[in-house]
């Protein structure tokens, strides 16, 4: 299993059980509109990061950006599996 299948269980996880003092609680909590704000300011920073060419600040940036888009999908109902099923549907 890659991490990034492992973070997106853990977010669905936590969506599930809203513990206390977690990050991603608080996106949840505060819906759709906060999540979507923290997409569009981690990608704002992606693109900065890039423009830059700073390899280290693109990967930070970029990490951030998808875990946002993660927390986005299991807000709706979704989840990287839905995304991975659409990659290679377009893939065949």
């Amino acid at each position: 299993m890659s991490f990034l299948t492992e973070l997106d269980e853990i977010i669905k996880q936590r969506k599930a059980s809203m513990p206390e003092g977690s990050y991603t609680t608080t996106l949840f909590e505060d819906g759709v509109d906060r999540i979507l704000r923290k997409v569009g300011e981690e990608a704002g920073e992606t693109i900065i990061a890039g423009k830059n060419h700073d390899k280290a600040e693109i990967a930070n940036e970029t990490a951030d950006l998808i875990y946002h888009l993660l927390v986005h999908l299991h807000a709706q109902g979704l989840s990287l599996a839905d995304v991975e099923a659409v990659l290679k549907e377009r893939h065949q």
